[in-house]
């Protein structure tokens, strides 16, 4: 077979069944107006026009700038031939161009390279054109137009999402009330640009270092499969531009922005960056982080992640308030899906349940929302782990069926994995297993708190303690005011390795400590001799136990024993021997 590399350019009339069905011998006329304007710019474009097919012509160029400003031109005389006529009789044309292979037979051109620049044309609004990313890679900077990242979207036959561009004519000059006049549909979740952070340090050497900071926070950012990123090259056009945050926001069709400066003065470096909400300019988090410059990467690297922690968690948030306040008659799957996750945050018994059925109603809507499954393991997992339920085992085994139906649904979802890795040390106890999926989630999403807080535990139960101290760490490092979550292994671990103050340490970082961890922290004060401390922990932790769990658990040596080896169950019994060492010195029935 013969191959080649071309342009191709596809157009296509729109609406028009509808105008010949209105009038046929008036629209055949300004067709075959229009139709002679198009076959002459094609050809003094060195193009060939090889498909015609009643309204639609298909042409290839040598080479993809050509290709475009025969498009452009196109649009300019189809505009000409529309001029002084009445709206109903005005013909339109879409525009798609593509760079690709094509197979050659004939005079003809057929693959992938054709059937792309088709499917372009179909996305064009009436009167624009679209093109590949493989022609704006050609293109940019070369012609007078401005371009409209549209991101990767799927098309019908065509394996591969297509990097999508729309074309505005007159970049330098361009008609900003054109564009907020056809606004871009906002996805159906969070939608983010981050736009370049400003290098405010008077040294045009550290533009590497703000960029640097920028695009890591675009890929990290891009993990989260809740979110819709804009790519680097659409936020990156912004640069050293002075336009309103509503007006950037328009154009790239989202709902927040993050931007950002940089600004560095001897060894020093203060990095700020906000979110803001792209409608009202709103800001809604903001931060600052003032750092001595010793090793550049690891300090880009630390603020990468505390932006993309923070960024994530107030998207989610703030979707989530939007869904609440919406008409309950005229919710879409997502919109039921964050009401189910609000209700889930508390908890409490009556909120799971109540989540438990909104998800249930999604998965009526949606049977294929891999998300949706995740989030009903997620209420199964509040059960098995809470004082409530009459039957924890069979909790844990349906969170781990719904985990496997997500994941076949959708492999690439980080949470998916995370509540596989939970039913395989718990159902199973099978710790390898669990690390295994544990570190498919962290390579997924390694900005999800949850997938190191998870890790830390396992390692700590499986006696890889120092490992585990290690994940509670990097996970307080995406969430430095969480310390709940954080730090739980952190104390155990320091406990079990005779480290009695850091645990305590760990212990004092806690606002709302687990009722389970006063155990621990007694057990610390007991080896350290403090018996009235100890004494007062052991007050607290009956306290909270007994009340938490009322009716579940006796005041009696069998009864704490069934509640820590079910809180703590560890590969071997020598960690809980332990524990038990430092509670019956702190006065504890074990």
């Amino acid at each position: 077979m013969e191959r080649r590399l071309v342009a191709i350019l596809a157009a296509d009339a729109v609406g028009y069944s509808r105008m010949m069905g209105e009038n046929e011998e008036a629209t055949l006329a300004m067709l075959s107006r229009c139709r002679q304007a198009i076959d002459n710019v094609i050809g003094g474009h060195r193009g060939r026009i090889f498909g015609t097919a009643g309204d639609n012509v298909i042409a290839e160029f040598p080479s993809a700038v050509e290709a475009l400003r025969c498009a452009i031109e196109i649009q300019q005389r189809v505009e000409d031939c529309n001029r002084d006529l009445p709206d109903s009789s005005r013909m339109q044309f879409r525009i798609g161009v593509n760079l690709g292979d094509v197979i050659v037979t004939g005079s003809d051109l057929l693959g992938d390279g054709v059937n792309v620049a088709a499917r372009l044309e179909k996305l064009a609004e009436p009167g624009s054109i679209c093109i590949s990313r493989s022609v704006f890679d050609q293109v940019e900077g070369k012609l007078d137009c401005h371009f409209v990242d549209l991101g990767a979207c799927e098309v019908k036959n065509i394996a591969r999402p297509v990097h999508v561009y729309r074309v505005h004519l007159g970049r330098a000059n361009v008609d900003r009330s054109t564009k907020a006049a056809m606004p871009l549909t906002l996805p159906d979740k969070p939608s983010i640009a981050v736009l370049s952070f400003q290098n405010f340090s008077g040294d045009p050497e550290q533009e590497y270092f703000s960029d640097g900071i920028t695009e890591d926070i675009i890929t990290q950012l891009s993990r989260f499969r809740s979110l819709f990123v804009i790519a680097r090259t659409s936020s990156f056009r912004y640069k050293g531009q002075s336009l309103k945050v509503q007006e950037i926001g328009r154009e790239l069709g989202v709902q927040y922005l993050v931007e950002g400066s940089v600004r560095k003065a001897g060894n020093r470096v203060r990095i700020t960056a906000q979110l803001v909400e792209s409608e009202t300019g709103n800001h809604v988090w903001a931060e600052r982080y003032d750092r001595e410059l010793e090793d550049i990467f690891a300090l880009q690297d630390e603020v990468t992640h505390r932006v993309v922690a923070a960024v994530a968690g107030r998207l989610e948030d703030a979707d989530r308030k939007r869904a609440l306040r919406k008409n309950p008659d005229n919710l879409s799957a997502y919109d039921l899906l964050l009401r189910g996750k609000h209700r889930l945050d508390s908890g409490a018994r009556e909120d799971v349940l109540a989540a438990r059925n909104i998800f249930e109603q999604v998965l009526e809507l949606d049977p294929n929302y891999a998300q949706a499954y995740i989030a009903l393991a997620e209420t199964y997992f509040y059960e098995a782990i809470s004082s409530w339920t009459t039957a924890p085992g069979a909790a844990a085994k349906r969170l781990f069926e719904l985990a496997q139906k997500a994941v076949k649904l959708d492999d690439q979802e980080s949470r998916a994995h995370l509540c596989l890795a939970w039913g395989h040390w718990r159902l199973e106890s099978n710790y390898e297993m669990a690390e295994t999926q544990l570190e498919e989630a962290i390579a997924l999403n390694p900005n999800d708190l949850d997938n190191y807080c998870l890790k830390a535990l396992i390692c700590t139960c499986a006696g890889k303690l120092e490992e585990g101290i290690s994940c509670a760490i990097q996970a307080l490092r995406h969430a430095p005011n969480l310390h709940e979550e954080c730090m739980y292994s952190c104390v155990i671990a320091e406990y079990l390795l005779g480290r009695f103050d850091q645990a305590i340490a760990a212990f004092a970082r806690m606002v709302q400590p687990p009722a389970d961890l006063y155990g621990w922290v007694a057990a610390c004060y007991a080896q350290l001799g403090r018996d009235a401390d100890a004494r007062a922990a052991v007050s607290k932790l009956r306290e909270r136990v007994l009340a938490e769990q009322a009716g579940c658990i006796e005041d009696s040596v069998e009864g704490w024993r069934a509640y820590w080896m079910r809180k703590f169950p560890s590969r071997d019994r020598s960690g809980l021997d332990y524990l038990f060492e430092g509670l019956l010195k702190a006065g504890l029935p074990v």
